[in-house]
């Protein structure tokens, strides 16, 4: 089976690499390293059953596959909030031309969206059938309505064009490969724990989210990819944390008595977010096992090695 993953050098891109290339199945890794990494794809190249294609995805491209990935986007606060316009581009024109290969091709597709189309939810725990809470002209609408409308081009291209669809929206993921300064809050507090630095909070903490570790997540695309279910499917961790409990948490697992910082909470910063999984259940046999504990260890394991220099 020959499988096309876009973002194939970032962080879950390259988890799925790894993941099918155990299963010995053949990869094609499409990336421009914007946000990716070589290092995260080092181990397979000059493997038989590896190739990596460098090129942006808003460029018409070719390749034979039988199943496509869809992952490339920059999906970390700071990457789209400091290019806004470029992350738009790379959403938009990105998955219009991976869905008119798809149809060239006439192979299965995965779409990644994201939680973030649920904007500010008003409800908990967010359904697949919520249509959201959303501010179209706030600084995170590059990425927020850039996935709302990746949502609608696809399934228009279902619709007219009869593409075998895939869609997963994926909540909070983190776990080894993470950028230190990408943002995120937990490789944030974890780098700045590492180094004796107070954690720093935006808003009063008390806003929710919930965390998945990356291997569970990787595991849920596959059963979704692998499924006859081809309408919207949650990806989450539906055990929810206020983020000053996580800092406290991250404090416990590094063994260190770590300050808080409290800074402004960003405009339009989602309060709460908790996915509803039922459909994941019940049509992928697919919820989370790691725990948050033993995911964070894991985590901090390779932030530990990966940054020792820096620590």
């Amino acid at each position: 089976m020959r499988n096309l993953i876009t973002g194939g050098a970032g962080f879950l891109g390259s988890h799925l690499v790894d993941y099918l290339m155990s299963k010995g199945e053949e990869v094609i890794c499409l990336d421009n390293f914007s946000t990716g990494s070589k290092e995260n794809i080092s181990p397979w190249i000059g493997n038989d059953r590896f190739k990596l294609i460098n090129q942006n995805i808003i460029y018409p491209f070719f390749c034979e596959a039988d199943k496509i990935w869809h992952l490339a986007c920059p999906a970390s606060p700071l990457n789209y909030l400091n290019k806004p316009i470029e992350t738009l581009n790379t959403i938009f024109l990105g998955t219009d031309n991976i869905l008119k290969l798809s149809k060239r091709i006439n192979a299965r597709i995965l779409i990644a969206s994201t939680s973030e189309i649920y904007g500010n939810p008003e409800i908990s725990p967010q359904k697949e059938t919520y249509n959201g809470s959303v501010n179209p002209i706030s600084k995170r609408s590059c990425y927020v309505e850039g996935k709302r409308v990746a949502e609608t081009l696809s399934f228009e291209f279902k619709r007219i064009h009869n593409i075998d669809l895939r869609l997963v929206r994926i909540f909070n993921t983190y776990g080894p490969r993470m950028m230190k300064n990408d943002g995120r809050v937990v490789s944030n507090f974890i780098y700045q724990g590492l180094n004796n630095k107070p954690l720093t909070i935006y808003g009063n903490g008390l806003q929710t989210r919930s965390f998945c570790y990356v291997d569970d997540m990787i595991l849920g695309l596959s059963r979704a990819m692998n499924s006859n279910y081809s309408y919207p499917i949650n990806l989450g961790n539906p055990e929810e944390i206020t983020i000053k409990n996580l800092a406290k948490k991250i404090s416990l697992n590094l063994n260190k008595k770590l300050k808080l910082q409290y800074l402004k909470l960003p405009e339009d910063d989602p309060i709460q977010r908790k996915p509803c999984i039922e459909v994941a259940i019940q049509e992928l046999k697919w919820q989370p096992k790691i725990s948050l504990h033993n995911g964070l260890e894991k985590t901090i394991d390779y932030f530990v090695e990966r940054f020792k220099n820096e620590i």
